[in-house]
């Protein structure tokens, strides 16, 4: 049995990767599933559609691989964090869509906390923001708006659990509740310094423990996959929301490494060591992996967009049909002009906290085009990135003493033109790996350590491979000149803030 199966349950779609022991692909299958918008600010799921999606996906893969269950040694699983399921004990039934990470519609929840003086509490047990991103108020919302679910949560009637937790349950036949500490740590429920859930947190934000599910390792033995889904049992032995196994499938074991994965947004997350150190620049302190029931630590960054800003210029703006023409676009740019973005298209994430304000674009000639408008998106997630590298520089001074090398993955980091200007504007190399699929490594190294196909962490990190270091080349004089332009930009976008 030297295969391993990876589940990569995200926002927009569900994948499945059969991975061999030495870590190469085998097959892989993808299928996208419905996204609901109620209300403005409103985005749920469909349960339903997440596991029979999730379900489709791994047979196709496994039919593809030419194997069977008896091949494969282990299932591993990661997931959009955060999104919100709340099921029916009994029936499996879920009383509500699933409340999707990008849902605001907790504010006046995450409001009135603030207003009632409870976020030092909250940020110091959780290392998290009081924000409608998380999970705990959503769980809230559900039981105040579904009629009856509070009174039936209180009799021990109603489950809660993120993605992972869901399709954990569904997969071993409703046997099995239970989460792993990277996907606990971001619901604001969970003391990330005991390694528990917390009563006085489930007391503020009004969650019954009985609906929680078991807290394990990242890597541990969770259950079995009823034999009718996929032709025989299979042990399923690891899981890690997907920015935490992107980390762990870049091979970040080491405090000081760092990895940012570019998506529609872009998530930069820090190894801390086991120490988890309080932000002082509004970055997230996180779980980054529990392994054989020690912590490992994390700084998050989360930029709200990334990838969507080119999709801004080929759907919004119409100047190029593919992402792939940016770079070369970008190329053609005049080097006299300094056109800045600031592409707040949804508020400003990390460090400035922003969701009021909105994108503007600075230094407009007669002569701007759209070369320089590709070029003004490009560098608006690499000025972004950089206001994430100083914020963790700043927070966590004793990882200058690591080799500062920054890893990216994502599909931006196929833009060779933007990976060299990170690299300047950074004044550190980028590395890009050969297996781009980081995040679906990740979650099956977790399940392949758990069930002996894969190695300890330091033998693992050796089979990382580079594809590509993008070496910075920019004199000291330009690079502190553009610097300077994107703060002046950031500044006069968070001046127009008219929301107090």
């Amino acid at each position: 049995m030297s295969f391993v199966l990876a589940i990569d349950q995200g926002t927009t779609s569900s994948r499945a990767i059969v991975f061999r022991g030495d870590i190469s692909i085998a097959a892989k299958a993808q299928a996208e599933f419905p996204q609901h918008f109620p209300a403005s600010g409103w985005v749920e799921h469909e349960p339903e559609d997440i596991w029979t999606s999730t379900v489709t996906v791994c047979r196709d893969a496994i039919a593809q691989a030419g194997i069977g269950a008896k091949d494969i040694a282990a299932i591993g699983i990661t997931n959009q964090r955060e999104t919100t399921v709340v099921w029916d004990r009994a029936t499996g039934q879920a009383v509500h869509r699933a409340i999707v990470w990008q849902d605001r519609r907790t504010a006046d929840i995450c409001a009135k906390l603030k207003a009632d003086g409870r976020e030092p509490v909250i940020s110091q047990k959780t290392g998290l923001i009081i924000d409608p991103y998380f999970s705990g108020t959503k769980v809230a919302w559900i039981l105040d708006h579904v009629p009856g679910a509070r009174a039936r949560a209180a009799r021990g009637e109603l489950m809660f659990g993120t993605v992972d937790c869901y399709l954990l349950w569904r997969l071993t036949g409703g046997k099995v509740h239970a989460t792993d500490a990277t996907n606990a740590s971001r619901t604001l429920l969970f003391n990330i310094h005991t390694g528990q859930w917390d009563d006085e947190l489930l007391e503020i934000i009004g969650v019954p423990r009985s609906m929680l599910p078991e807290v394990k390792d990242s890597s541990a033995r969770f259950g079995e996959s009823t034999p009718d889904l996929f032709g025989g049992a299979i042990a399923i032995c690891g899981i890690a929301g997907d920015q935490q196994a992107a980390t762990i499938g870049q091979a970040c074991f080491r405090p000081g490494m760092m990895k940012s994965t570019y998506g529609t947004g872009c998530f930069a997350l820090l190894n801390t060591g086991t120490t988890p150190v309080a932000s002082k620049n509004k970055l997230l302190t996180t779980i980054a992996y529990q392994l054989g029931g020690k912590r490992t630590y994390a700084l998050e960054g989360s930029i709200f967009v990334a990838g969507s800003a080119v999709q801004w210029l080929r759907d919004g703006l119409g100047i190029i049909k593919h992402a792939a023409e940016t770079g070369p676009l970008a190329d053609q740019s005049d080097s006299m002009q300094s056109v800045y973005l600031v592409p707040a298209f949804v508020g400003m994430g990390a460090p400035y906290w922003n969701p009021r304000v909105r994108g503007a674009l600075f230094g407009l000639t007669r002569n701007t085009g759209p070369a320089e408008l590709a070029h003004a998106a490009l560098e608006s997630v690499c000025y972004q990135t950089f206001d994430l590298w100083a914020a963790m520089r700043a927070d966590w001074p004793s990882s200058e003493v690591a080799s500062v090398v920054l890893r990216v993955d994502g599909g931006m980091t196929a833009s060779d033109w933007t990976m060299q200007r990170l690299a300047d504007l950074l004044d550190a190399p980028v590395d890009r790996p050969v297996i781009q699929e980081t995040t679906a490594l990740g979650a099956a190294y977790l399940a392949g350590l758990e069930a002996g196909v894969y190695p300890e962490p330091t033998k693992f990190a050796d089979n990382w491979r580079l594809e590509h270091r993008f070496k910075p080349n920019m004199s000291q004089a330009t690079r502190e000149r553009k610097l300077a332009g994107w703060t002046r930009a950031v500044k006069g976008v968070l001046a127009s803030d008219e929301g107090e």
